[in-house]
């Protein structure tokens, strides 16, 4: 009874689909288990709540806080760490009672015969520390794997807040473009009517204003796109983050982290992938140790006691030893798949160094021409204002009409578009180098403090 009150019980946890889409759908940014979660994360209670605005760190903490893909990682982890005390488990003894009868034993007055025996395992070569070895291993794995799902997130989030500055701001250049199209069809039309342009004239300006209509249309429509995406990252619904102030917080330069000499070599060896690859193939390591150490098997005690009821005198002690004889199997099946998954994990382990080296490769090359037409951008935009204030100041002096005015402000805004696309090139580029180091490093130890907080009951 006293063995029988130390188990576990079963305890039924049913899912309702209603309840937890209800949850999911109420989820906003000014929770105030969320306020709390960013005070542990950032060290102090933010000043206003909910914040006046958003930036990139604060986000990305939201996200943390409430995106279900972290959750996943989380519990796959846990249950990895499980599996610390499955492989640290002890083989229970055994207790077996054989009762016989016998009723020819003389002057016995019960026939009765009590055998009692029990089994009491040893394990031999070290194979419980061995167990334990490769399930730490496999548990580490399982640690960076939710890192790496942690900097996903991050980076889902740095994309989608960038999408949305960039088609805010394009979206506000078409309208201004759209505008002074409009205006520019008005005078040529009222040109027309008196006679002093020719129909072709109009039509061309006509045709500007519908792709410029349409331009603006698909930079709206992207817009609520982006919009949709980031409350996607956030792990939240639309309506969470319809109206919300956002600080587009980017850099205007490659941070040193990303452009130092030994940020390919600290990626190479420090990334969460690279790390968690490493962990895999020290666990298969573990794994033939201790398949190696089961070929010697394992002892067997077995102490007896034989009652006899009728007669004490007849009781008996025994003494077993089992030993099972390796002479048919000496493991080496599982030894030799143990051998193949090692040989395995070390090939992915270099498999992965091979694709860092490719995605840091790939992301300095887009940087550097990124900068490039960044570079091309500012210096078209210079000569386009010298233009634009060139004409301004002929209009004032009357030897330009608005007309012209107009087209050098067309002009300069078609520039600002081509400016915009370059610096949404660089920007995506700067977070793909990030990405593929891994910087700002400072997030991988964020994760893990908001995996220590999950575990004290922060997740709503």
């Amino acid at each position: 009874m006293a063995l029988l009150a130390g188990c576990a019980h079963y305890e039924s946890q049913p899912l309702s689909p209603s309840q937890t889409a209800a949850q999911l759908q109420d989820r906003r940014l000014e929770d105030p288990g969320l306020k709390a979660f960013l005070a542990q994360n950032l060290g102090q209670e933010p000043v206003a709540w909910p914040l006046a605005a958003w930036d990139l760190k604060s986000l990305t903490l939201a996200a943390f806080y409430f995106h279900p893909d972290l959750a996943v990682a989380r519990a796959q982890w846990q249950l990895a760490a499980a599996g610390l005390k499955t492989a640290g488990a002890r083989p229970n003894p055994s207790i077996t009672a054989t009762p016989g009868y016998d009723s020819g034993i003389p002057d016995n007055f019960s026939p009765w015969l009590i055998p009692v025996s029990v089994d009491i395992p040893i394990e031999t070569a070290g194979k419980r520390g061995k167990r334990l070895a490769e399930a730490a291993k496999v548990a580490e794995s399982a640690r960076w794997s939710f890192v790496s799902a942690a900097w996903q997130v991050r980076s889902n989030v740095r994309a989608s807040l960038l999408d949305l500055q960039f088609a805010d701001r394009r979206t506000a250049l078409l309208q201004t473009q759209v505008t002074a199209e409009t205006e520019i069809v008005q005078r040529l039309q009222q040109q027309l009517d008196a006679g002093a342009i020719a129909r072709p004239d109009l039509t061309v300006a006509q045709m500007a204003l519908n792709r410029s209509q349409l331009d603006l249309a698909d930079a709206q429509s992207k817009q609520a796109q982006a919009r949709s995406r980031l409350a996607e990252a956030l792990g939240v619904g639309l309506d969470a983050v319809t109206g919300l102030k956002l600080d587009f917080d980017f850099p205007a330069t490659a941070p040193d982290a990303l452009t130092a000499p030994d940020a390919r070599r600290t990626a190479l060896r420090g990334r969460a992938d690279v790390l968690g690859a490493l962990a895999d193939y020290a666990a298969a390591e573990a794994d033939l140790r201790l398949q190696v150490a089961k070929q010697y098997p394992d002892l067997h005690l077995g102490p007896g006691y034989a009652w006899n009821n009728g007669n004490a005198g007849d009781s008996q002690w025994s003494l077993g030893l089992t030993l099972e004889l390796p002479i048919l199997d000496q493991n080496q099946g599982p030894i030799a798949e143990a051998e193949a998954r090692r040989k395995l994990a070390a090939a992915k382990f270099i498999a992965v160094q091979a694709q860092v080296i490719a995605q840091i490769d790939r992301a300095n090359a887009g940087l550097a021409a990124a900068r490039q037409q960044v570079s091309t951008s500012h210096t078209l935009l210079k000569s386009a204002e010298s233009q634009a204030q060139a004409v301004t100041a002929q209009v004032q002096a009357g030897a330009a009409t608005r007309l012209d005015l107009l087209s050098a402000q067309m002009d300069l805004n078609a520039v600002r578009l081509a400016q915009l696309d370059g610096e949404a090139q660089f920007q995506t580029a700067l977070g793909a180098l990030e990405d593929a180091l891994q910087q700002p490093a400072e997030w991988n130890a964020i994760a893990l403090k908001t995996s220590a907080a999950e575990a004290k009951g922060k997740q709503p």
